[in-house]
């Protein structure tokens, strides 16, 4: 069912619509046949791109959609809802957009910007390798200055669409230390640049997750974004927007299953009575529908701070722990109303209950929230 939002504006309330139509139309039709066939959807991330659905919360004057982060989300929302896979993606493709919007410089920006956001290229972030997760200071990956140019060995991990997205915002070490590693823009052609076989993952099939290999690749040194030692700084202001990114789908998620529950539970009878009739589920329903308000609560005000030029980065972190952990919830809620069927791949459900649980662990663990939350308290 359609959520009734409180927006800011007229635009807004009908960049929505749009939303909810592309998704209803473009997105819904196919995610079950892609999901369970684990394939790729090709067009479909163009076609948000030509809605102007990829580049929201980017500045207009370098093609974006120059929209508040409290709307950009609430439309993030409304693609998870129907796709959590393309949800994700979109949200990784604003990540991977910030760190040159941020810190690159002017010439940087109007050549390689535009393209980056009019819906024409998709982007990825490649921050992770295999033993640098949470700890992000750990990375080995190189970037070796050699004249006009950078070298780049070494590898990384759980990359969203490695080897199909058209750019990758990277971050290797050039020095030694927390203050060694540097943001670089690799195009998706690079010589040198080879891609893994996409994880087997629990869910968000239609997407693929990578590891990328650098062997010897060359990128030219205009390719560094902000100075050199900069990179750790600028990965960490990038996910502090990617987490309120997951808070939203993961809200969007939950959504999807509180509406698919609501519907069985009105439909499905027990005893005589529809099972929604009884007090023991109709409370279960009470309290998903709790949990999925309040997790939105938290991904705007933290959105409506960062609109405002305030310090967002606590709120962040409390907006990605409180949404995700009730998408968790709620979706294994959904689960139990559906009883049996539910545990089967006949019902969406539990696709939302797989979909869900990746929300508590990537763009920082909730346990990294949870430090990252008490580290704010008193400050």
């Amino acid at each position: 069912m359609p959520v009734d939002r409180l927006l800011p504006s007229d635009e807004a309330r009908e960049l929505i619509e749009l939303t909810r139509d592309i998704a209803d139309k473009v997105l819904d039709p196919v995610v079950d046949e892609h999901e369970k066939a684990e394939t790729y959807p090709e067009g479909v991330f163009a076609q948000l791109g030509a809605a102007g659905l990829l580049s929201l919360p980017q500045p207009e004057q370098w093609g974006g959609g120059g929209q508040p982060y409290e709307v950009y989300l609430q439309v993030l929302e409304e693609i998870a809802a129907r796709w959590a896979a393309v949800g994700v993606a979109v949200s990784v493709h604003s990540l991977s957009s910030h760190p040159l919007l941020a810190y690159g410089t002017e010439e940087q920006k109007q050549r390689w910007l535009p393209g980056m956001l009019s819906g024409d290229q998709i982007g990825a972030y490649s921050l992770s390798e295999p033993q640098a997760g949470s700890d992000a200071a750990a990375l080995n990956c190189k970037a070796t200055r050699d004249g006009d140019a950078y070298v780049l060995n070494g590898s990384k991990a759980w990359i969203t669409h490695g080897g199909k997205a058209d750019f990758y915002t990277l971050f290797a070490r050039t020095g030694e230390g927390s203050k060694g590693i540097s943001c670089f823009l690799v195009p998706a052609g690079l010589d040198g640049l080879s891609f893994g076989k996409p994880e087997e993952k629990m869910g968000l099939h239609a997407v693929p997750t990578t590891s990328a290999f650098y062997d010897n690749a060359r990128l030219d040194a205009d390719r560094l974004i902000g100075q050199e030692g900069q990179g750790l700084s600028i990965a960490f202001s990038a996910l502090d927007s990617g987490r309120l990114g997951i808070a939203a789908v993961a809200v969007g998620i939950a959504q999807a299953a509180l509406d698919e529950a609501v519907r069985y539970a009105n439909e499905r009878t027990t005893f005589g009575r529809k099972i929604a009739d009884h007090q023991g589920l109709g409370f279960l329903l009470a309290d998903m529908a709790a949990a999925v308000v309040s997790a939105r609560a938290t991904y705007l005000d933290a959105a409506r701070r960062r609109d405002l030029g305030l310090p967002y980065s606590t709120q962040a972190s409390v907006a990605k722990l409180i949404a995700t952990d009730a998408a968790m919830k709620v979706t294994t809620d959904a689960v139990q109303v559906f009883g049996g069927v539910g545990y089967t791949r006949d019902f969406r459900v539990e696709r939302y209950m797989r979909e869900a649980k990746i929300t508590q662990i990537f763009e920082g663990t909730n346990q990294i929230q949870r430090l990252v939350i008490s580290r704010g308290l008193g400050s």
